[in-house]
């Protein structure tokens, strides 16, 4: 009699896990490219981080997927020309050529327009690139509306 209870329960515990895993499964699949939000907030003191930030919104971009890059705090110094030109992360690659890549994508920037104040970004450090000065409820928003979101 035990064995048999042991046996239902089993089979019962097997079916709500396989249920659910299959439920999960279905409801992280979508298809056509993702909106994807990169959240970077490691400046130039920690440039392995920041250009990993980098490098997977490369590769998302590349992938065929909808890109953009919130930069906040130290992260927003990473686009003055001197640190993409000279910034490299250990085993995450150059700066430069991960920024490249997302601009010739059409990857978004988005950097925090009270950081960037604070640390004298000015819009002559970002003439010519893709960017744009937002508040955190932009981050909020574009956190709400994409479909996947990294942070660095």
């Amino acid at each position: 009699m035990k064995a048999l209870l042991l046996i239902k329960s089993f089979l019962l515990i097997s079916l709500v896990s396989f249920s659910t895993n299959s439920f999960a499964q279905a409801e992280n699949e979508k298809d056509g490219p993702l909106k994807i939000l990169i959240h970077i907030t490691n400046g130039p003191e920690n440039p392995t981080t920041a250009a990993l930030g980098f490098l997977v919104a490369k590769t998302a971009v590349e992938e065929g997927h909808t890109v953009m890059l919130f930069l906040a705090g130290d992260a927003v110094q990473l686009l003055r020309n001197d640190v993409l030109d000279n910034l490299a992360g250990l085993g995450t690659g150059k700066l430069r050529d991960h920024y490249d890549s997302i601009v010739r994508s059409g990857g978004k920037f988005y950097l925090s327009g009270m950081s960037s104040k604070a640390r004298g970004l000015t819009e002559a450090d970002l003439k010519d690139k893709p960017y744009e000065f937002a508040l955190p409820k932009v981050l909020l928003q574009l956190s709400i509306d994409s479909d996947r979101m990294f942070v660095y």
